[in-house]
């Protein structure tokens, strides 16, 4: 007869458990969303260390200290992590800062050039002599 193994826990006995020790220093907020990211992709220390070329052990201390990065490897971590480096450094993407009327007036001369020729030109023109008008007052 051949023995049998009788366990009385259904699940593994390291389910849910972390691993490691609890560190004693809280995680900085670049640390914080390194290991968001990290974590959001599904990848280990380990795994984005050997795309960095680093150890696991350094890049451990990227997730929980502050770390003086070069640009070099700012931009490898954003290309592992599949972010950019913005979002990296800042939380998010930054917006953009311009709005306004400059982006209203790009907005409005894209649709002027998909209009037929002889409009754009007439439009222009309107536009031209305004702002020769204006340049003539400023120099008053």
């Amino acid at each position: 007869m051949q023995a049998k193994s009788i366990s009385y826990f259904p699940l593994p006995y390291d389910d849910g458990m972390r691993t490691g020790r609890p560190s004693k220093s809280a995680r900085t907020d670049f640390g914080a969303r390194v290991k968001a990211l990290r974590e959001a992709t599904g990848l280990t220390q380990e795994q984005v260390a050997g795309q960095l070329g680093i150890t696991q052990a350094s890049y451990a201390l990227w997730e929980r200290r502050n770390v003086a990065l070069t640009a070099e490897q700012l931009g490898k971590l954003a290309a592992a992590l599949g972010v950019t480096a913005d979002e990296l450094v800042f939380g998010a993407p930054r917006k953009s800062t311009r709005g306004g009327p400059t982006g209203k007036a790009r907005r409005v001369f894209e649709e002027v050039s998909q209009l037929p020729r002889s409009r754009q030109q007439r439009i222009l023109n309107t536009v031209e002599d305004m702002l020769a008008a204006n340049r003539l007052a400023a120099a008053s």
